[in-house]
């Protein structure tokens, strides 16, 4: 069964840091495509970040560019986000997402979804 499993969401105050992890079982993350995407109350899914599975190029939403991290560990069969310099609009539920086709970070690309894990800033 293929599954994605998102973990590490939770409170931070802003300008605070928080690392998000994303567990696949049932497929190995080495040949796909991985995205966080997040979505928050009243608006679009949208990307934050996304890794290729070629050659480990990343791609970052203007927003985050500077305070996000991507990064992958194939032998952990995982993927993170390190989240730096929290701001309130970065509340929302995140979400990780796995894409066969490697053709950067349209969500709609992405075939495997987990079931998102909720991040909320506040003092």
């Amino acid at each position: 069964q293929v599954q994605l499993v998102e973990s590490g969401g939770g409170l931070v105050q802003p300008g605070g840091s928080l690392r998000l992890s994303c567990a696949a079982s049932g497929f190995t993350l080495d040949y796909y495509a991985i995205g966080w995407f997040r979505q928050a109350p009243g608006k679009e899914r949208e990307g934050v970040s996304c890794i290729s599975s070629n050659d480990g190029s990343t791609y970052y939403a203007d927003s985050v560019k500077g305070r996000f991290t991507i990064s992958r560990d194939n032998a952990e069969n995982a993927v993170y986000l390190q989240m730096n310099s929290r701001k309130p609009e970065d509340a929302a539920v995140y979400f990780c997402a796995a894409s066969s086709h490697d053709g950067g970070c349209n969500q709609y690309g992405y075939e495997y979804w987990g079931q998102g894990t909720q991040v909320t800033v506040s003092s």
